[in-house]
């Protein structure tokens, strides 16, 4: 088999179903990542949510039998959004992040990873895979930087001279010998918008990340947030942009090559109270098909609280004492009694009071007496 061959006819094929930038790397042991994520775990900086065996991140050998290449693929997303709603009094809207915005990534990256392998086993019949999107055990990211896709960046993204930053990434482990392409140079220089602007300091460097105190990691927690990154939340509902939309090499990218990523602005851009009433079938109609919605309703609604009093909205007093008043969940009960004190008002005041002698739990209460601390004269 001339495998030179067949890695330009994998490349053109790549085309043809929708695959926007393909590379190919060994299989070797990523051992410049392996310290990497050795240093993330020593200092406490990663999510919880990566495989826990650093050695399986790194080592392709230990997921897959005889392991020869690794196929990385990148697809291109939109970063503007056609017709956004505009966010006004009484009509206040929250956001997903543009990795949200249309279709959930990892269908579409499975889809296009699956077309890759049926056409590859109709060359090679014994050709064997492990295709993953970022669930998998591999770092797509070093994947990604190794084969060539892109540089990684400052901001911890793969940063492409054709899409910037804007890509989705997902890799294929494979059984075949072929020839690597060369790795990306990396192009940041000096630049260090996105670590200036990070808004709760996440980016410690040049692509290293505090995890824990990252918006995108923040909002998918279902615990109470803490006071001092409610108020970096805006109205972020889920994910965030700010280290991507700073960056120089985004300006002017905006690719809108696959429909399934097209956003619904009124899913990408919601209305935020009624996201607090909605129902777990609701929520998985309306909601189910992006990615932001992998953790189930309870986040969005808790950073949908957050937006309102991030708005000030006084329009969503009486919503928000609903959900102090009779939501079973504490988070949610207690995050809106401060919110209630963060917008202020006689009606929140007088709602504060009176959760605050039937309420039972500890924490609520703690956020009552935070809300009625904020409606104090002297609170500013």
């Amino acid at each position: 088999m001339d495998f030179d061959q067949l890695k330009q006819d994998i490349i053109e094929y790549s085309k043809e179903i929708g695959i926007d930038k393909i590379g190919f790397t060994t299989a070797n042991t990523f051992s410049e990542m392996k310290n990497r994520l050795i240093r993330q775990e020593m200092l406490g900086y990663q999510s919880g949510f990566e495989e826990k065996d650093i050695e399986k991140r790194v080592d392709p050998s230990l997921i897959f039998d005889g392991p020869k290449s690794i196929i990385a693929i990148a697809l291109a997303y939109p970063s503007r959004m056609k017709d956004a709603p505009q966010s006004k009094r009484g009509e206040r809207r929250g956001i997903f992040c543009r990795a949200s915005w249309g279709a959930d990534y990892h269908h579409v990256l499975r889809d296009r990873l699956a077309k890759l392998e049926d056409y590859i086993v109709s060359r090679i019949p014994e050709a064997r895979f492990k295709s993953m999107v970022d669930t998998g055990e591999l770092v797509d990211r070093a994947v990604a930087e190794r084969a060539g896709i892109g540089w990684s960046g400052k901001n911890c993204s793969i940063i492409t001279p054709e899409f910037g930053s804007y890509v989705y990434l997902g890799e294929m482990v494979t059984n075949l010998p072929f020839e690597p392409d060369e790795p990306m140079e990396d192009q940041c220089g000096t630049c260090n918008k996105c670590v200036d602007v990070c808004p709760t300091g996440a980016l410690i460097e040049g692509g290293q990340l505090d995890a824990q105190k990252c918006i995108a990691f923040l909002t998918q927690t279902k615990g109470f947030l803490a006071d001092e990154y409610r108020v970096k939340l805006g109205n972020r509902l889920y994910g965030c942009d700010t280290c991507q939309t700073v960056c120089p090499e985004n300006k002017g990218k905006d690719f809108h090559f696959h429909q399934e990523m097209e956003p619904d602005p009124e899913i990408a851009k919601p209305l935020l109270k009624p996201l607090l009433t909605i129902s777990n079938r609701e929520f998985k109609e309306k909601y189910g098909h992006v990615s932001g919605s992998w953790r189930g309703k309870k986040p969005i609604q808790r950073n949908a609280i957050i937006a309102l009093a991030h708005y000030k909205d006084e329009t969503a007093v009486e919503d928000l004492i609903n959900v102090m008043k009779n939501d079973v969940r504490p988070v949610m009960r207690g995050t809106a009694a401060w919110a209630l004190g963060k917008i202020g008002g006689a009606e929140a005041e007088k709602a504060l009071l009176a959760k605050q002698s039937v309420e039972t739990d500890d924490e609520v209460l703690a956020e009552i007496e935070k809300g009625m601390r904020m409606l104090a004269p002297d609170a500013g």
